[in-house]
């Protein structure tokens, strides 16, 4: 292997994109990364624009090459990891037909749902599928629904295709997927690993409509000579079709054998297994996606609304943090955390469920909405925050325990996305959950790292999935404080008890919107 060669990674998130540039040694040389907006435009209607992707690719790869000092041709392969179960229509000559699409949180296709399983058993589905989010987050309901509500657009649908599947059709002008991000598309049979036939004619649509699949590591062409062009890259740079970002973030984080467990906090936030068979319950139902490594799987529960409620409350109601960031040139999130931890454990009794962006399968009810409880006039914007991430960290706590009934989990969790970097909140982890955190090299970069692990595979730069072990390292093991703990299990258990409440509460504002109209 040359020295010389070198692995670009677009992880494609939910808030953003991200270009990183690795070497074959999987070391990150640099990163840049540009944001784009998630829109609202009606009460579960979450909608991104995929030119919006396009732009932050361009943008953040030019940035990149800008401050990298390394040849373009030196630059070997490529791969992606995409958040998932978005919806992107285009035609057969290949034009974008819907310039805002549904991303993964989306919900507006729950009529579509509820019709599909008038026809299809619902838990005969969720067994094959492993599909445990709130069904109506599925690609299929949301294509469906395209059907139902815009049929002058449907009639000239050639694919729908997911996020980073429609970046490499840019790149390269080759319309598939992989088996990571078909397993999202609510018609996939995981124990097969192919699309199941039966789920489709329920569905009523055309199968063809549904991307081909391949493995994540597989070469599906050379960049377009215009597009290398217009990114500042080489003609020759091969791309591979990389991943769903929950798989991809699985492999970066080294879940890559039986039984590892990893916790990955960034805009939504979830607890995940790897393991040779997919963990699927009835009644918890965590999701399952296929592992972009073949012949594994990664089960997970989750919660919608993790770093996205903290953005959340820095829009709406910490506005005075923007202008101090600004001013100092601080991280704003590091400048919100430093101001939750002026509050004492408990926020001076203020409590927040996170369940803005609606709530998942294993949750008891589907309406549940966000909430702070217990304010007065007394409480300060610390006590706010530190509400906000005490919260957040609770709810996922829940996800733990539901998943460990499930099935054997290691008693030291490894934790990575935006919200491993802040010790702190790594600290309120590991009281709350009362286990040992593991905060390892990678933190944020895990879905990067996936990415450039599959890139490397599949250009034979490396030999196996293996090689990500030897790049993984362990920074610090963050141990529960037992004071800490004693104090938090009183918090914990009042919040446990309010989800029955907050559920009933989301119910009569769900008829109520009904009522109205909306």
């Amino acid at each position: 292997m040359s020295m010389g060669q070198y692995i670009l990674a677009f992880d494609l998130g939910t808030g953003g994109n991200k270009a990183s540039i690795y070497d074959v040694n999987g070391n990150c040389l640099g990163s840049s990364f540009k944001s784009y907006k998630t829109f609202y435009p009606r009460p579960g209607w979450h909608e991104q624009q995929p030119e919006d992707w396009w732009k932050a690719v361009v943008c953040s790869t030019g940035e990149l090459l800008k401050k990298s000092a390394i040849k373009k041709e030196n630059i070997r392969c490529l791969a992606i990891s995409g958040h998932s179960m978005a919806v992107v229509p285009i035609d057969k000559k290949g034009r974008l037909l819907r310039s805002c699409i549904p991303i993964w949180s989306d919900t507006r296709a729950r009529k579509q749902a509820e019709n599909f399983f008038n026809r299809i058993n619902y838990l005969e589905w969720y067994q094959i599928t492993g599909n445990g989010f709130s069904k109506e987050c599925y690609a299929v309901f949301k294509i469906m629904w395209y059907q139902d509500n815009e049929p002058n657009l449907f009639k000239n649908i050639f694919k729908v295709i997911g996020t980073k599947d429609y970046i490499n059709y840019k790149l390269t002008g080759r319309i598939l997927t992989d088996n990571s991000y078909a397993s999202g598309s609510g018609v996939y049979d995981l124990k097969n690993r192919k699309y199941k036939r039966e789920f489709i004619e329920a569905s009523g649509l055309p199968a063809k409509i549904f991307p081909e699949i391949v493995f994540s590591h597989t070469m599906i062409g050379t960049i377009l000579p215009e597009v290398a062009y217009g990114l500042g890259l080489s003609q020759d740079l091969t791309v591979m079709a990389g991943g769903v970002d929950n798989s991809c973030m699985a492999l970066g984080a080294g879940n890559i054998t039986e039984g590892k467990v990893y916790l990955s906090l960034g805009s939504s936030a979830w607890i995940a297994i790897s393991s040779k068979r997919p963990v699927i319950d009835i009644k918890i139902k965590p999701f399952v996606f296929d592992h972009v490594i073949p012949g594994l799987y990664t089960s997970a529960t989750s919660i919608f609304s993790a770093g996205s409620s903290l953005q959340w409350l820095k829009e709406i109601v910490c506005s005075n943090y923007i202008k101090e960031a600004k001013r100092s040139g601080k991280n704003i999130y590091e400048l919100l955390i430093e101001e939750a931890m002026k509050s004492p454990i408990g926020s001076n009794g203020v409590l927040f469920n996170p369940s803005l962006a609606g709530a998942p399968a294993a949750y008891a009810a589907e309406n549940v909405k966000g909430a702070f409880l217990g304010l007065e006039l007394m409480h300060s914007q610390s006590d706010i925050i530190r509400a906000v991430i005490e919260g957040i960290t609770m709810d996922l706590c829940i996800m733990y325990k539901k998943l460990e009934k499930l099935c054997p989990l290691e008693k030291e969790i490894t934790i990575v996305g935006g919200g491993s970097k802040n010790p702190s909140w790594r600290q309120v982890f590991a009281d709350i959950f009362n286990i040992s955190f593991i905060k390892i090299n990678i933190d944020q970069d895990a879905a990067s790292l996936g990415a450039t692990t599959i890139a490397a595979v599949g250009m034979g730069l490396w030999k196996d999935y293996n090689k990500v072990k030897e790049i993984i390292r362990k920074e610090e093991t963050i141990k529960p404080i037992a004071e800490n703990v004693e104090k938090y299990k009183i918090y914990f258990s009042v919040y446990c008890r309010i989800l029955k409440y907050l559920s009933e509460i989301g119910n009569i504002i769900e008829s109520s919107k009904i009522k109205n109209g909306y």
